[in-house]
């Protein structure tokens, strides 16, 4: 009867911890700064791992098929590129090696991105007392130009471009989130 009780307890814990987790967060460092990084940044890691294996296992799919992602013949469409330049047809270690170096960067890339950006919301609405469409532009602009850094051969040209388009969407994300 007591091992049962003791259960009942473990459980209704359990359940309340599942029910108040997103009053409660992930992680708990000390400081909400660091929590709303490091929640943010593992979140849309998982994420981005996510679309990436998705991806390559269509153009996996796509490829098997004989066709690609334009829905062309493969003889009509020379412009379909490699996703994983690991893989030119070496052995299945290769290829499992180049995927998982493929999403690591993907979802680090992604980690960085919504890690950077909340904290540097949450930095500018400390700093400021106020949580606005300027702290959104100052914070996407930021990551923008952060995340084009990342790039294999990036120019001063796309680091901008970047961070006008990473303000842009923030920005535009900030003010329509009072309308719907």
């Amino acid at each position: 009867m007591n091992l049962n009780t003791s259960s009942n307890l473990e459980t209704r814990s359990l359940l309340d911890e599942l029910c108040n987790f997103d009053k409660k967060g992930l992680f708990d460092l000390g400081h909400p700064l660091l929590n709303r990084i490091l929640e943010s940044f593992v979140k849309a890691s998982g994420i981005g791992a996510l679309q990436a294996v998705s991806r390559e296992a269509y153009f996996t799919a796509v490829e098997g098929n004989g066709a690609n992602s334009t829905g062309l013949p493969a003889e009509v469409s020379s412009t379909k590129k490699n996703q994983l330049p690991g893989l030119r047809g070496e052995t299945s270690n290769k290829s499992l090696e180049a995927m998982v170096k493929s999403t690591g960067k993907e979802s680090l890339q992604w980690g960085v991105a919504a890690g950077l950006y909340s904290g540097l919301t949450y930095g500018l609405k400390e700093a400021r007392g106020a949580h606005d469409w300027k702290n959104s532009a100052v914070a996407g602009a930021i990551t923008g130009a952060t995340l084009a850094l990342t790039l294999d051969d990036s120019n001063h040209e796309q680091i901008v471009q970047c961070a006008i388009t990473g303000a842009a969407i923030s920005t535009a994300a900030n003010l329509l989130t009072g309308i719907f």
